[in-house]
Formats: C-alpha cells, structure tokens, sequence
C-alpha cells in the first residue's frame, strides 16, 4: 500500500525537502532546453500570457535562479521529462535560451505526480478545477483515499471532499471555474442545484460577491419553496367543497402523472362511521 507521508505533511514542506527525505538519485547539470519534455502527468494545464512575458523579461536579465526539475523519459531516448518548473521553462524557451540549469532525479510516476501536485499547490499556481483534478487523479491512477490526499497534501479532509465535489458539477459551470470566470466559493453555493448555470451566468453578469451570490441562491430557494406550498386554486375549491358536504377536513394531492391521494380526517369513531356509509350506500 502506498505510503507517501510517512514523515511530516507536503504542503508544509518545500519541494526540496521532498526530494532530499527520499531516496531519489539527485544530479545537477546544464542540458539543451530541446532535450526537455512536458510531464504528462503535469497538473497546471494553464499558463497566463502577461504572466509569462514577465518572467520571460527577467530570465533575459538575469536567467533561471531556480533550476528546472527533470526526470529522464521512459519513452524517448535522450529527453527528459519535467517534473517541476514548466512555467520556467516555457518562458525560458520565450526568452531563446539554449541551454537550463536542471536537477536530475530517479523519480516513478507516481513521485513525478507528487513533487508536481507540491510544488503547484505551494506556489497557489493551480486554479480551482486542475487541483481538484489533480487530487481525482491520485485517487483514480494512484490507489490513494481522500484521507491520504489530505495527509499528503497538508490540506483538510473537508478541503479535499470539497474541492473533488467541483468535478461534479455540469462541463459548462466547471468550464467557468477553469477560466476565472466565476471563483470557487461562487462554485461551492452551486453544488447540487438544478440551475446552476443560470445562477452563475446571472453571479457574473451582475458580479456578485460571494457573499451576495449566497444571498441570491437562499431568496431563489425560499421563493421556490412558497411556490410550492401554493396550492392550485382548483383544488382547493375542491376541497373546500367536500369539507361542506361531509363535514370533516379533506386533502386532495396531486402528481404531475395525474395519480395522487385522497385524504379524509376525522375526529372521532362517529365521523369514521358516517364517512364509511356514505362510501357504502353510493358505490
């Protein structure tokens, strides 16, 4: 069974920590940036464009302080996979750099997932619905439980529960969430409901906050539930008519199939008695 926490939790602890508690090979060199692959199993999925450029800008000015974290590829001779930095070395590439400081470790793919998860999750590059994927994808790929993404990660049990349940949500809303549309508190109040999509296109066209978004999901469920318990004009009329012929109260519920429920209350043996009668002497 997988044991990846066996000292303290991830997220507490930098990405070298990680490396140096293991029993990784570590080796550090310069290599041809061409000689580099994405990680396949890379978390970020996005990268800003200005973001990029500014990094770009200080990699001309003063080149990569941080090097770049590589494994050797198990499927093209003579590459290396990235494990860590690809924001780095895609600005790196921007910059027309020829060569990257790297550190080279031995590393399977489950470990390449963790030190990617970590170091993204730690610098908070990660938007709401890659880091939940990234959690499905330990969980899934990796045999891992949610209590053991928790420990692994350094985050809470709930804030795993919560941010996995984002998956659930329809294409469209999780497609918001993924470009920054909407923000995952807005996403949390809309877990479950049937209008989802609605509420958040009317959260961003009126930029609402969190709070206000909350405001307008609570008004909409209070209103649905009085619209609710209004009862049909016609069949109150119906009930109101039978209480005046037998005297005692009478429900009448209704199904959309048209099926439903009869309902007589009396209250007492006598008023039973006479119900039963009228029934008996007209059918």
């Amino acid at each position: 069974m997988i044991n990846p926490f066996k000292n303290k939790k991830g997220l507490g602890r930098g990405l070298s920590s990680l490396i140096g508690d293991s029993d990784i090979k570590i080796s550090s060199n310069k290599i041809n940036i061409g000689s580099i692959v994405p990680n396949k199993n890379q978390p970020r999925k996005m990268f800003e464009k200005e973001s990029l450029d500014e990094l770009k800008n200080s990699i001309k000015e003063r080149g990569i302080i941080q090097p770049l974290i590589v494994r050797r590829s198990d499927d093209q001779d003579n590459k290396y996979e990235l494990i860590a930095g690809e924001r780095r070395w895609q600005a790196a590439q921007l910059a027309g750099l020829h060569e990257v400081p790297v550190t080279i470790i031995q590393a399977d793919n489950l470990k390449s997932l963790e030190l990617a998860i970590i170091e993204n999750v730690q610098r908070k590059d990660l938007n709401a619905i890659e880091e939940a994927e990234s959690y499905k994808n330990l969980i899934d790929n990796f045999g891992y439980d949610q209590e053991q993404v928790s420990q692994f990660i350094g985050k809470s049990r709930s804030h795993i529960s919560n941010s996995l349940r984002l998956l659930n949500l329809p294409e469209k809303l999780i497609d918001m969430i993924r470009y920054g549309k909407i923000s995952q508190g807005h996403a949390k109040i809309l877990i479950g409901l049937e209008n989802a999509i609605f509420l958040a296109e009317k959260i961003i066209k009126k930029r609402l906050s969190v709070r206000q978004s909350e405001n307008l999901v609570r008004l909409l469920k209070k209103g649905s539930e009085i619209k609710k318990n209004l009862k049909d004009p016609n069949i109150a009329a119906t009930e109101n008519e039978l209480m005046d012929k037998i005297g005692m109260r009478v429900f009448l519920k209704t199904k959309k199939n048209n099926s439903g429920s009869l309902i007589f209350e009396y209250k007492g043996i006598d008023q039973l008695d006479r119900l039963i009668s009228i029934i008996k002497d007209n059918y």
